[in-house]
């Protein structure tokens, strides 16, 4: 049976599953190298959480807009395309 506490603590220490959808925001407002950008973030160190995510948001040259957008986001509620890939089987 599956463990829902286990299952939120797994996606609460995964926020770099959120790389995917911050590095389409960047390259949809051109922002160079938006992947080496992502990269560097986790070089070196632990990994990413919540903190140092909304921080490198907050660097980007984006619109506030977006980066409220992303910073809402967690890897619990962010699902990318699942659902629409889900519906054209």
């Amino acid at each position: 049976e599956a463990n829902p506490a286990r299952l939120a603590a797994d996606l609460d220490a995964s926020w770099e599953v959120l790389a995917e959808p911050i590095q389409t925001v960047m390259r949809r407002y051109n922002v160079a190298n938006a992947y080496d950008k992502l990269k560097e973030l986790t070089r070196g160190k632990g990994g990413i959480n919540r903190d140092s995510l909304h921080a490198f948001i907050q660097t980007l040259d984006i619109p506030e807009p977006e980066k409220q957008r992303l910073c809402n986001l967690t890897p619990e509620t962010y699902t990318g395309k699942a659902a629409a890939l889900a519906r054209n089987i």
